[in-house]
C-alpha cells in the first residue's frame, strides 16, 4: 500500500516452508481455478492415447505443404474428407506401417491406437473410405508431380532416376508379373517402380510399371513426363549404368536434347584403355581426371576416377572366388581319379565341371583339359592380371 507517497508492505504468510504440492495449489487458487485435496483421488485416467509422435508427423507435412498440395486450389467438401483420410494413411504408414483394415481400426475411436483421428478430425472412418480415398490419390498424382516439379526443378538442373522392385502375394494385380528380382524371390511375381528426385534426393514422381519391364525401357516415360508435363526444356538426367545406355541415349536422350550422367561399362573402359585414350599412368599421381575420347564417344566430358579401397575390395573377392573354384574343381578331379566308381566320359565330367564355373562365374580365368578319363585345369594368369588393371 502507498502511504504519505511511500509504498509498504504487510507480510501475509512466508511460503518458504510449504510443500511444493500446497504451493501449487494455492496458484491455482489465486488463477480462479480450483484445488482438490490430492490429484490421484480426484482424477481417474480411463483411457489414455499416445500423441506426440503424430502430433510431430501432422505437423511436419503441415509446415511442408502437403494438404494444400494434395488439395489443390479447386476442392470440394469430399475433396478435403479425402485428403483427411490420405494424410491419416501418411502419418499412419510413417509411424506404424500396416495394412488398411489395420489403420481403420487405429483411427476409429473404440479401438484407436493414437490421437491421430482428433488431431485431423476424421470421426467414424469406413473401411471404402479408405479405398475410396486411394483412388482419389491416383488420380491427384500428375496435379501433385507437377506441383512438386515447380516447387524443386528449373531449367537446367540435375534429375536422379532410378528403378526397384517388391514382390507380391495374390494374384489380382493387373501389373505383376515374373521378372529379375531384387528381393530374391523369383518364385513370386512382381511390379517394377521409377522414382525421379531432385537433386538433394526429394522425391517428385513416381510410376509403377508391369513386373518384367527392364530398367532402360523405363526412361521413354519419364522423358515424357519432363517434356510435355513438367515443361522442363533442358534437364541432365542421371542414372546408372544399367539404366542409362548407349542406345537410350542415342535413341531418346539425344533426341529428346536431355543432358545426362553416367556411367561406362566395363567392356567400353578396357576399349578406352585399349585405344590409348585412358593412360593407366593417370593415376599415378591423382585418383580422378578428365579425358577425351573423340574417336569412341565424340562429343562427351569423360571423368576416371580409380578407388583404391575398391581396387583392393575387388581383389580380395576376386582370389577368394578363385580359391573357391579350385576347390569344386579338385573334387572333380578326385571323381575322375578314384578307383571305385570314377567319373567317366567327356560329357559327364564337362557336365560336373560347367557346375562349377557356372556356381562362380570363373569360366574366363580357367584352361579347361577333359578327356573321356582325366580332367585338369590352370588359372589363367594373365586374364586375372588383366581384369585386376
Amino acid at each position: 500500500r502507498r502511504e504519505g507517497g511511500k509504498i509498504k508492505k504487510r507480510t501475509v504468510a512466508n511460503l518458504s516452508g510449504w510443500p511444493t504440492d500446497v504451493v501449487e495449489g494455492l496458484r491455482t487458487l489465486l488463477k480462479g481455478g480450483v484445488a482438490v485435496e490430492r490429484a490421484e483421488q480426484a482424477l481417474t485416467i480411463s483411457r489414455s492415447l499416445p500423441h506426440g509422435h503424430f502430433a510431430a508427423v501432422v505437423g511436419m507435412a503441415e509446415r511442408l505443404g502437403l494438404p494444400k498440395l494434395l488439395l489443390g486450389r479447386r476442392s470440394r467438401p469430399a475433396d478435403q474428407r479425402s485428403r483427411d483420410l490420405v494424410l491419416a494413411m501418411i502419418a499412419q504408414r510413417i509411424i506404424q506401417p500396416g495394412s488398411k483394415l489395420a489403420t481403420v481400426r487405429a483411427l476409429n475411436a473404440e479401438t484407436a491406437a493414437s490421437s491421430l483421428n482428433g488431431r485431423l478430425g476424421l470421426g467414424e472412418v469406413r473401411e471404402h473410405e479408405i479405398y475410396a480415398a486411394l483412388d482419389w490419390l491416383v488420380a491427384r498424382q500428375p496435379h501433385i508431380e507437377t506441383a512438386l516439379a515447380n516447387r524443386h526443378f528449373s531449367e537446367g538442373t540435375l534429375m536422379l532416376y532410378d528403378v526397384s522392385s517388391s514382390y507380391l502375394e495374390g494374384r489380382c494385380c493387373e501389373l505383376a508379373r515374373y521378372g529379375y528380382s531384387r528381393d530374391h524371390r523369383g518364385d513370386r511375381p512382381q511390379i517394377v517402380y521409377g522414382l525421379l528426385c531432385d537433386p538433394d534426393g526429394v522425391p517428385i514422381a513416381v510410376e509403377v510399371f508391369e513386373g518384367d519391364t527392364a530398367d532402360p525401357t523405363t526412361l521413354t516415360s519419364q522423358i515424357d513426363k519432363l517434356k510435355k508435363r513438367f515443361g522442363l526444356a533442358r534437364v541432365v538426367l542421371v542414372g546408372d549404368r544399367g539404366m542409362i545406355t548407349s542406345k537410350r541415349i542415342r535413341e531418346e536422350l539425344a533426341p529428346a536434347g536431355l543432358d545426362w550422367i553416367t556411367a561406362l561399362r566395363a567392356p567400353a573402359i578396357r576399349q578406352l584403355v585399349d585405344d590409348g585414350p585412358l593412360q593407366l599412368s593417370l593415376f599415378d599421381d591423382r585418383d580422378l581426371a578428365e579425358i577425351a575420347a573423340p574417336e569412341q564417344l565424340p562429343g562427351e566430358r569423360l571423368v576416371v576416377c580409380r578407388n583404391p579401397d575398391l581396387a583392393e575390395e575387388r581383389g580380395r573377392k576376386r582370389e577368394a572366388l578363385l580359391s573357391a573354384t579350385e576347390r569344386a574343381l579338385d573334387k572333380v578331379k578326385k571323381a575322375v581319379q578314384r578307383k571305385q566308381r570314377p567319373l567317366r566320359g567327356e560329357a559327364e565330367i564337362g557336365q560336373a565341371v560347367g557346375a562349377v564355373l557356372d556356381r562362380h562365374k570363373m569360366a574366363k580365368h580357367f584352361e579347361i583339359t577333359i578327356t573321356e578319363d582325366s580332367f585338369s585345369y590352370r588359372r589363367k594368369t594373365d586374364s586375372i592380371a588383366a581384369e585386376a588393371r
